[in-house]
C-alpha cells in the first residue's frame, strides 16, 4: 500500500511536481486570475472566498439563459437546450409565486434524476425559496418526516414518489401544493395537480413564452438548500446551505484540474467560449450533493452537457458514452471500478472519455492504477467532501492522484483543514491520525430545526467531520475511516479503510467492507462481506492470506462472506455496513 508515510521527495518520480502545491496555488490565485480570492465574514468568521463566483443561484440562472442554443439535458429520447431549461424554469417560478411561495419558503423535489429536477431546483431557487431535494429512494414514512421537518409548503414529485406518499400528504401541516410529474393517472385533489398540464413535456418547453424574472433580493449569506444527511444512523438531519455555500463548488472543482496542469509544467488556459462542449454522464442521484452541488452547478457555469440515466446500468452506461460521446463519468468509486471491469467493455467507443472521477465513498488505492491502465487517455480524479462541506471540499487528479492513491487531496485554496485530537483539545503534527476539522466558505449554516446538532457539530466556524485522517508534510489528506467506524480488537485499532484497500488489490475482488464481529473478549473482530469480479473465484483462506501477507495478524479478518452483488450502498455512495453485520450473526 502507498501512504503518506511512504512519499516523499525521492519517492516522486523524478521530475514531477515541476511546481510546488503552495506556488501553484499562489499563481492561481493572484489578483486578477479567475481564481483570485477575497477575505470576507461570514456569521462573524473570516473566511476565504472565490472573488468572481457567482454571488446567487439567480446570477447563475441568468449564465445559463446565456446558453440558449446549446443542448444541456439529454434523457432517453429527450433533449432539451439551455433556452428550454430557461423558460420551462420561469414559467414554474411564476406559478411557485402564484402559489404564495415567498423568500426563506421550502420548495420539496422528490423525484428521480429527470429533466423536471433542474428545472423544479432554479424554479425554487429564483423565487428565493429554499430548494429541498428529498431522498428518490426513502420509503413514504422517511418522505413524510423530511417534508414535516422541512416544513414544505410545496412538493414537486414524480409518479412513483407520488404513489408512495399520497397517503403521506394529509399529515404534512405545512404542504399547501403538490406537482405531480410523469404520472399517468388521473388525479381529482384540488391541491395536487399535473406539472405537465403547467409547463408541458420536456419537448414542448422550448415553445413556452418568455417571462420576466421573479422581483427578489437575494444575498450571498441568503438560505439557499436544505439536503438531508444520509440517516445511516437515526434519523436524517437537513444541512442548511446558503447561496454561497452552493456556489463555491464552481472554483472549488474546476480548479483541480488547473492545479494539475501546472504542477505538470504546463499552462492552464481558462475556458474559452468556442471550447467543444464537455459532456458530463450524470449518474449519481441530485438530491445528493455529489449531484446537485459538485456536478450540475459546476455544468452550469460552464455550459456543459449532462446525459442523465434512470437507473445505474454499467452497459447502458458505456453505450451511452459511445453514443453521445462523453467526456466524464463516474460518481461514486463503484461506477468506476463497474465501467473498467466489465467483461462487454471493449466491445464500445470509450476513447471520447477524458476524465474519470469519483468521491462520496472511500476509493481503493488500487482504483486508479486499474482506471490508467483501461484508459490510459483519461485522468483519474478523487475527491472528499459531505453533505456539511456543500460537496468539494478535497480534489486528488492526475499525477498526483496516481502518485498519492490513497489520498483525496489538499484542500481547497479558500478552504482549511486541520488534524485534532478526538477530546477536540489540540492540533496534531503532520502524519498522525486524528478527526478532520473542516473550514471555509462552503460550511453550511448548520442542521435546521437541530440546535443542539449543530452545537454539536460546528465550532467557531469549522465542522467536526466525524472522518479520521492524517496529512502530509505538502498538505495531502488522507482518509482513513470514520471516527465512529474504527473496530477495536482488544484495545488495537483497526482501520477499516487501510483493510478493504488490501482487499481491493486482489484481482477477483470488486467490491469490499470491513465490519466488526462481536467478541467476548476481544470486544470485536473484523469480518469482510466481499463481492467478486464476473467470472473471477476466490476462496476465504486466499483472501485472508492476503491480507495476512501486507498486514498485522489482529488486522487480517477472521471471517469472509461473499455477496452475490455489488454491496447495499445508500444514495452517497456509503456501504451499508449496519445491514452486512446479519450475515455473521449465527
Amino acid at each position: 500500500m502507498i501512504t503518506d508515510k511512504t512519499i516523499s521527495a525521492t519517492s516522486l518520480p523524478n521530475g514531477w511536481p515541476a511546481i510546488g502545491l503552495a506556488a501553484v496555488h499562489a499563481q492561481l490565485t493572484a489578483p486578477g486570475e479567475r481564481f483570485e480570492m477575497e477575505e470576507v465574514v461570514v456569521n462573524g468568521v473570516k473566511v476565504r472566498t472565490w472573488k468572481h463566483q457567482p454571488p446567487t443561484l439567480r446570477d447563475l440562472f441568468l449564465i445559463a439563459r446565456d446558453f440558449k442554443d446549446r443542448e444541456f439535458l439529454v434523457y432517453e429520447n429527450e433533449r432539451i437546450s439551455y433556452g428550454a431549461f430557461a423558460l420551462a424554469t420561469l414559467k414554474l417560478a411564476e406559478e411557485l409565486q402564484l402559489q404564495g411561495i415567498r423568500k426563506g419558503d421550502r420548495v420539496a423535489i422528490v423525484m428521480r434524476n429527470f429533466p423536471e429536477w433542474p428545472v423544479a431546483f432554479f424554479a425554487a431557487a429564483i423565487c428565493g425559496a429554499i430548494a429541498t431535494p428529498l431522498n428518490a429512494w426513502w420509503t413514504g414514512p422517511e418522505l413524510e418526516y423530511a417534508l414535516k421537518d422541512s416544513g414544505a409548503a410545496v412538493a414537486i414529485v414524480d409518479g412513483e414518489r407520488y404513489q408512495r406518499i399520497a397517503a403521506h400528504f394529509a399529515n404534512c401541516p405545512d404542504l399547501a401544493r403538490i406537482y405531480v410529474t410523469r404520472e399517468a393517472v388521473e388525479i381529482s385533489h384540488p391541491m395536487i395537480g399535473h406539472l405537465e398540464e403547467l409547463i408541458g413535456a420536456p419537448k414542448e418547453w422550448s415553445k413556452l413564452g418568455d417571462r420576466p424574472l421573479p422581483v427578489v433580493a437575494l444575498e450571498p449569506e441568503d438560505n439557499a438548500t436544505i439536503f438531508y444527511t444520509s440517516g445511516t444512523t437515526g434519523k436524517p438531519k437537513g444541512a442548511l446551505g446558503t447561496q454561497r455555500n452552493i456556489l463555491t463548488n464552481i472554483g472549488t472543482t474546476s480548479l483541480v484540474n488547473a492545479r494539475v496542469l501546472l504542477r505538470r509544467g504546463e499552462p492552464a488556459p481558462p475556458p474559452q467560449p468556442n471550447d467543444p462542449q464537455k459532456i458530463g454522464l450524470l449518474v449519481v442521484p441530485l438530491f445528493h450533493v455529489t449531484g446537485c452541488e459538485a456536478t450540475l452547478i459546476p455544468a452550469i457555469f460552464f455550459g456543459h452537457k449532462l446525459v442523465m440515466m434512470h437507473k445505474w446500468d454499467a452497459e447502458k452506461a458505456m453505450q451511452l458514452i459511445q453514443h453521445e460521446r462523453c467526456t466524464s463519468a463516474g460518481g461514486v468509486p463503484t461506477i468506476a471500478w463497474q465501467l473498467i471491469e466489465h467483461p462487454a467493455r471493449a466491445k464500445y467507443d470509450l476513447s471520447s472519455l477524458d476524465t474519470v472521477s469519483y468521491g462520496g465513498a472511500p476509493s481503493a488505492p488500487e482504483l486508479v492504477r486499474r482506471i490508467k491502465e483501461v484508459f490510459p487517455q483519461v485522468k483519474a480524479g478523487n475527491g472528499w467532501g459531505m453533505t456539511e462541506t456543500s460537496a468539494a471540499f478535497c480534489g486528488n487528479q492526475g499525477e498526483d492522484y496516481v502518485n498519492r492513491p490513497a489520498s483525496c487531496g489538499p484542500a481547497s485554496p479558500v478552504a482549511e483543514l486541520k488534524i485534532m485530537s478526538l477530546d477536540g483539545a489540540r492540533e496534531l503534527p503532520v502524519g498522525e491520525v486524528g478527526e478532520l476539522w473542516a473550514k471555509g466558505p462552503q460550511i453550511i449554516k448548520g442542521y435546521w430545526n437541530n440546535p443542539q446538532a449543530t452545537a454539536q457539530t460546528f465550532v467557531d466556524g469549522w465542522v467536526r467531520t466525524g472522518d479520521l485522517a492524517r496529512v502530509d508534510s505538502e498538505g495531502f489528506c488522507f482518509i482513513v475511516d470514520r471516527v465512529k467506524d474504527i473496530l477495536i480488537r482488544g484495545g488495537e485499532n483497526i482501520y477499516c479503510i487501510q483493510v478493504e484497500s488490501v482487499l481491493y488489490e486482489h484481482p477477483a475482488v470488486m467490491d469490499a467492507a470491513i465490519v466488526g464481529i462481536p467478541h467476548r473478549t476481544l470486544g470485536e473482530e473484523p469480518g469482510a462481506v466481499v463481492h467478486l469480479k464476473p467470472g473471477m473465484q476466490a476462496t476465504e483462506e486466499e483472501l485472508r492470506a492476503f491480507v495476512a501477507a501486507k498486514l498485522a495478524a489482529f488486522e487480517v479478518p477472521v471471517k469472509v462472506k461473499f455477496w452475490p452483488e455489488p454491496l447495499p450502498r445508500n444514495p452517497a455512495g456509503k456501504i451499508l455496513k449496519k445491514d452486512l453485520k446479519a450475515v455473521f450473526v449465527a
